[in-house]
């Protein structure tokens, strides 16, 4: 199955238009759009969506994202993958990443893992 991506709040809008100018097939959703959850919802929430929706997670939330997935492993969750983004990559690198992902993995590979970006 392809990476279905959903970027965090905190990812500028522009990522998403950026990743379907490379490709249109991506499948990118981004929190507060219309199928996705409401800004402000709490990060369980997001982990739980993540997981449902079977959604590799794109987002620079160091703060308080480690002890909420921490909890959510620990009530059982599964992580659907998670990416977390180097502060100050400029958009273009982050974009060009997340396509490299995109093309040459799937999404099965990423059940369990975070990874830094860029690489």
């Amino acid at each position: 199955m392809k990476i279905r991506y959903l970027l965090d709040e905190n990812i500028s809008p522009k990522l998403k238009t950026v990743l379907l100018r490379l490709s249109a097939e991506m499948d990118v959703l981004r929190i507060g759009e219309a199928d996705a959850p409401s800004f402000g919802t709490p990060d369980p929430d997001v982990l739980r969506y993540s997981e449902m929706s079977r959604r590799l997670l794109v987002t620079f939330n160091r703060k308080s994202m480690p002890e909420h997935i921490e909890a959510f492993l620990s009530g059982g969750g599964q992580l659907f993958g998670l990416l977390w983004v180097r502060q100050g990559t400029p958009i273009r690198i982050l974009a060009e990443e997340l396509f490299m992902i995109w093309e040459v993995s799937e999404a099965e590979e990423w059940i369990g893992m975070t990874e830094w970006i860029p690489f």
